[in-house]
């Protein structure tokens, strides 16, 4: 009876930690990373990412405003390169209600004394992935990637909001200026 009265509680806690971005990074502990000033996006890796014109304005936009906070500067003649990768995939939610057996909860209560079936209900959400490959402009090599993952929306009012996360998240351990 006392884990009834939680339920609500946890699914709160769960839809909150669903609208986290995990976030995995690594980079090459010999780099210097004082000594770059600059940076500029790969143009090539950018062009080739499978998502909508709108979105990669935000995710340009949003790292364009991280890099900046950091202190490093746009240029055509970078330090360093900048490049994307996107990946998505339908995660499908499936949660069991009652059952047969004696007795079983209803949205309208527990009733100990009827038996029947329990009810289901699934939905899908999208969980988007984001790279964010930093490379030696010099000669391409990577020294540093993040990878954000997370769930997306599609609430237009949100996008922005939510794109600003994911990278804002992503590149919270590069390194400042």
């Amino acid at each position: 009876m006392k884990l009834l009265k939680f339920l609500p509680l946890l699914a709160v806690l769960f839809l909150a930690s669903c609208s986290s971005v995990q976030v995995n990074t690594d980079y090459d502990s010999s780099v210097n990373f004082n000594e770059f000033k600059t940076y500029a996006f790969m143009k090539d890796g950018v062009d080739k990412i499978n998502i909508s014109d709108l979105d990669k304005k935000r995710i340009l936009k949003a790292i364009d405003e991280q890099m900046a906070a950091k202190g490093y500067t746009k240029s055509e003649n970078p330090d360093l390169l900048i490049n994307l990768f996107t990946d998505a995939k339908q995660v499908v939610h499936v949660n069991n209600y009652g059952g047969w057996g004696y007795g079983y909860y209803r949205p309208w209560g527990w009733n100990p004394w009827m038996m029947g079936p329990g009810y289901q209900s699934v939905s899908t959400s999208t969980q988007g992935i984001l790279f964010i490959d930093v490379l030696k402009a010099s000669n391409k090599e990577l020294i540093w990637q993040g990878k954000g993952t997370g769930y997306l929306t599609n609430k237009q009012s949100k996008k922005e909001e939510r794109t600003k996360e994911f990278v804002t998240k992503v590149l919270e351990t590069f390194p400042n200026k």
